[in-house]
């Protein structure tokens, strides 16, 4: 059993996010296994996300932990939702959804700096996504500006492969911030992994990656729990992943059928 002690705790609700080492150790062949599949059998929300003058791969897809077991079977049974629960200060933990992010050997794509609150349907601040690689990552992993999660206001949220609006209307956001422009403004919080480590960070935490210029692939799961004072919050827009027919209102608690209460 992992214990996370009051300082990491603090430092989550601190910076917005934190690492977590060895979180998923014994996990890294079914989470392999599932990455592997997704990548063969992508779902209807897979997205390629390289132009035609950049080299390499860059795919995601979300929302497949349904009909991918070993997914299914890391949510359920591995320690993440009780890790959840303590980074979050909730006493109760659901399951939001899954995301795969592949970036090939030599992929040059950039994960724009974003927030994931605006995509999503959520309101609230008890909220954690794991990003858990199963290869070794070396000047490739997960960036996040320290602090973002506690800004006034949300950063625009934009398409990745055009650069556009999300949203038909920006007038609630701030524009997209480079910390690699202004990294006295924007410090920035990043590290090396071995596999099974996991970094924790908020849905309000403003984060990016850099391309892949190793001669390895990188391949990473995303599992994203939120805590009890989660509601539905209705948004401009079609939100991403999108969770067609859910029928909830605003102000509601996400419906626990589709998004499941994980015991710990």
């Amino acid at each position: 059993m992992i214990t996370i002690p009051q300082e990491t705790i603090k430092e989550y609700q601190n910076n917005g996010a934190v690492l977590i080492p060895g979180l998923f150790s014994d996990w890294i062949p079914a989470i392999t296994k599932g990455i592997e599949f997704n990548l063969n059998n992508p779902s209807q929300y897979a997205a390629e996300n390289s132009k035609k003058n950049q080299q390499g791969r860059f795919f995601d897809d979300y929302c497949n932990w349904t009909r991918i077991s070993e997914f299914e079977q890391v949510v359920k049974k591995s320690q993440a939702a009780k890790v959840a629960a303590m980074l979050m200060s909730s006493n109760n933990v659901q399951f939001f959804h899954d995301h795969v992010l592949y970036k090939s050997a030599g992929s040059n794509t950039d994960t724009p700096w974003h927030q994931d609150d605006p995509y999503y349907f959520t309101q609230g601040d008890m909220s954690v996504s794991f990003w858990i690689p199963v290869d070794p990552i070396m000047n490739t992993s997960l960036r996040v500006i320290a602090g973002s999660h506690k800004w006034d206001k949300p950063v625009l949220p934009t398409r990745w492969l055009s650069g556009e609006d999300f949203y038909t209307s920006n007038k609630d956001f701030i524009p997209v911030p480079d910390p690699d422009k202004n990294p006295e403004l924007f410090p920035t919080l990043e590290w090396n992994m071995n596999p099974g480590d996991a970094i924790a960070f908020h849905f309000k935490a403003v984060h990016g990656a850099k391309g892949n210029n190793t001669e390895a692939k990188r391949r990473v799961l995303s599992l994203r729990f939120i805590g009890d004072d989660i509601r539905y919050a209705e948004r401009p827009g079609k939100t991403s992943p999108p969770f067609p027919g859910h029928n909830m209102i605003h102000g509601q608690k996400l419906r626990n059928d589709w998004f499941p209460f994980i015991k710990f």
